[in-house]
């Protein structure tokens, strides 16, 4: 992942800081444009995964669209190159400023998630005498079986407008009008691996639309949301997701109607491996059954293992004896038990001062981070200047 030159950089800069391998990134880019343009599916990458600016510029330079779930990304997207009629605002609690912030600049589609929102919406748009375009973001009650805090699309889950409230929905929108209804949209979870998920998803689509399609509501497009996962455990062999078998997946099972346009919402999938937190090792203080490896980084830099305990690779990438592996528990130096990367990890003897790399953390990394402890902000650095 690191070449000798990058590491002896890496030496000489304040830890903790985000690495970003912009060659991975590009040739996941590539990867993504072509398996796209293949199937006519249209892009819209999730800001929430990384919004850092360099990044967004660089993923808009390929012509995709952004998915948005605040003002504040609504701003960054188009201030980095994304157009706003390729960028749709989703949320399950929009504030009226941002509402009306995305129908002053006629965005793609603002998705609502309940009748409440949609009275809103339709308020603010009268107001300002514009037509603000909506689709309706559906529950389908589907588990995508991943983390349950990373679950969106069952019943139990707060996002979205479930199935038995969509035909009243549709009947009551009739009245609404300055709002234009052009699409549906769903969205699963998060780093879904299981394929056959996507799958299911479409099968439940399918249904919703022929619905609709017996009292003659044809919609201009459907959004299938994010959600594809990546490979934590083996980043460099697995270092781009298969996105040709995933759009496979929809063009083999999903029925669009003539002339309806097909969307995605990728974020993990496009940036997650392309970033690494690098940090530096303060001491290693021994333990009952593993010594402890107490690094600069913490939950402050990487939330996800204590927010859900979730697994990032993780390599001593400066070790002096790489061939006498010992099992430490990797934790960072928060006053929080919580602050903890990793439990017995194996690794090469470890000693203060060594460059610790967690893997995989372009995505829901450095864009979680907090001044929790009034901790300083980590740096970001990018492999195209080192």
């Amino acid at each position: 992942m690191f070449t000798e030159n990058q590491i002896k950089a890496f030496e000489n800069i304040k830890t903790p800081f985000y690495f970003y391998d912009i060659d991975l990134l590009t040739r996941t880019l590539d990867k993504l444009k072509s398996a796209s343009e293949k199937t006519g599916y249209k892009i819209h990458y999730a800001v929430k995964a990384n919004a850092q600016p360099k990044i967004l510029k660089l993923i808009s330079s390929y012509g995709f669209g952004a998915d948005c779930v605040s003002g504040n990304e609504i701003i960054a997207a188009t201030e980095n190159g994304f157009p706003p009629d390729k960028i749709a605002f989703a949320g399950v609690g929009k504030t009226d400023e941002e509402i009306e912030y995305a129908i002053q600049n006629d965005i793609f589609s603002l998705n609502c998630e309940s009748f409440a929102e949609l009275e809103i919406i339709q308020q603010l748009a009268e107001k300002a005498k514009k037509t603000a375009k909506i689709a309706l973001r559906i529950n389908p009650n589907l588990n995508p079986n991943t983390h349950h805090y990373i679950t969106t699309g069952l019943e139990e889950n707060k996002f979205g407008i479930n199935l038995w409230e969509l035909e009243k929905l549709i009947t009551d929108l009739k009245s609404f009008n300055y709002l234009e209804l052009t699409g549906l949209h769903f969205h699963l979870g998060s780093q879904i691996t299981d394929l056959s998920v996507f799958r299911s998803l479409c099968m439940k689509v399918n249904n919703i639309q022929n619905q609709l399609l017996k009292k003659q509501i044809k919609l201009p497009h459907l959004n299938l949301g994010g959600g594809l996962g990546i490979d934590y455990h083996k980043p460099d062999e697995h270092s781009i997701p298969n996105f040709e078998l995933y759009f496979n997946i929809f063009k083999k099972f999903l029925e669009p109607i003539p002339g309806q346009s097909v969307h995605f919402e990728p974020g993990r999938a496009v940036t997650g491996q392309c970033g690494s937190l690098i940090s530096r090792v303060l001491f290693v203080k021994k333990g009952i059954t593993t010594d402890f490896a107490i690094m600069d980084a913490g939950m402050t830099e990487l939330i996800r293992p204590a927010l859900y305990q979730a697994f990032h690779k993780i390599e001593n990438i400066t070790a002096r004896v790489p061939d006498k592996i010992k099992k430490y528990d990797v934790v960072g130096p928060i006053c929080e038990s919580s602050d903890c990367f990793g439990k017995s990890i194996e690794l090469p003897e470890t000693a203060r001062g060594d460059l610790i790399a967690i893997r995989s953390t372009g995505a829901y990394g450095e864009v979680m981070s907090s001044s929790y402890n009034l901790r300083d902000k980590a740096g970001s650095y990018f492999s195209d200047e080192i």
